[in-house]
């Protein structure tokens, strides 16, 4: 097992190194923002159109305040922070953006990445538990040591990460904002068959956070349905009461599958062999 950074109380940045996030005036250049691609581990997976259009009308206003952070890859440059704002630059028809250029390996990229999606309000919850998770695997942290580190509660970090758990399709909807993430905590833990059925419902009816739960919860009292029990032939129920009646006590004939039995049921010692005695027809014996 890897050893444990130690940051609690100290935020994300403490996770990484003060120097990657430092901004050097004098190291920002300007970029072809067609010789920017995206990160490949960009923990953000989903960008909302709308919000990358709001951002590019506040940089055509106000201009980019905030440099992205790249990384030269052979004659090209690889985003570790600032994709939202690049995306608003190319929106734009910018033909360059400005950019700080670090030389980072792959873990620190994907930390800076981390932190920065973290850190932002507007992240949706499924791309949180990820980034969540990452931290969690990468750190060897626990969930209260996360809690700690992104000042969330430990019932928050703890709820965000379930929802992972989630079906794919449940795990989309909440990405798009179609469903909240009141409604994936209460689909958590049940079969994706139910899942999809309650999903459509959700959409379909509107339903809210406190009638989803109303609905699950009369599904989780619903009395499991009573196994039928197989009607025995007229014949069958006349055997039995026979022998019972000859035996004097209970007796059960399974005349259903490969395997056919009488059951003969008896309370003690003397029971058993007054049965005896009756079967081999012999009772003074």
């Amino acid at each position: 097992m890897s050893k444990k950074r130690k940051a609690l109380g100290k935020g994300l940045s403490a996770l990484i190194s003060e120097d990657l996030n430092k901004a050097d005036d004098n190291n920002i250049v300007e970029i072809d923002l067609n010789l920017i691609e995206p990160n490949p581990n960009q923990p953000r997976k989903t960008f909302d159109n709308e919000k990358i259009q709001e951002l590019a009308d506040s940089i055509k206003e106000h201009g980019l305040i905030q440099p992205v952070i790249v990384k030269k890859v052979e004659d090209n440059y690889q985003l570790i922070a600032g994709e939202r704002r690049w995306r608003a630059c190319i929106e734009l028809g910018m033909d360059k953006i400005s950019a700080i250029v670090r030389d980072l390996d792959n873990k620190s990229q994907t930390e800076i990445a981390l932190i920065e999606n973290i850190q932002r309000e507007d992240l949706n919850p499924i791309d949180e538990g990820v980034a969540y998770e990452l931290l969690i695997e990468r750190y060897d942290l626990t969930q209260e040591e996360l809690s700690q580190i992104v000042g969330k509660s430990r019932v928050y970090v703890t709820n965000i990460l379930r929802l992972l758990k989630l079906s794919d399709r449940v795990k989309e909807k909440i990405k798009t904002g179609e469903i909240s993430q009141g409604h994936g905590k209460i689909l958590v833990g049940l079969s994706e068959n139910r899942q999809y059925q309650l999903l459509n419902r959700i959409v379909k009816e509107k339903l809210s956070v406190r009638e989803l739960e109303k609905i699950v919860k009369n599904l989780k009292n619903e009395p499991a349905k009573s196994k039928k029990i197989p009607v025995k032939e007229p014949y069958i129920l006349n055997l039995e009461e026979e022998l019972q009646s000859a035996l004097n006590t209970d007796i059960k004939i399974k005349n259903k599958g490969k395997k056919k039995k009488i059951e003969i049921f008896f309370s003690d010692d003397d029971q058993l062999e007054n049965i005896y005695k009756i079967l081999i027809n012999n009772p003074n014996k």
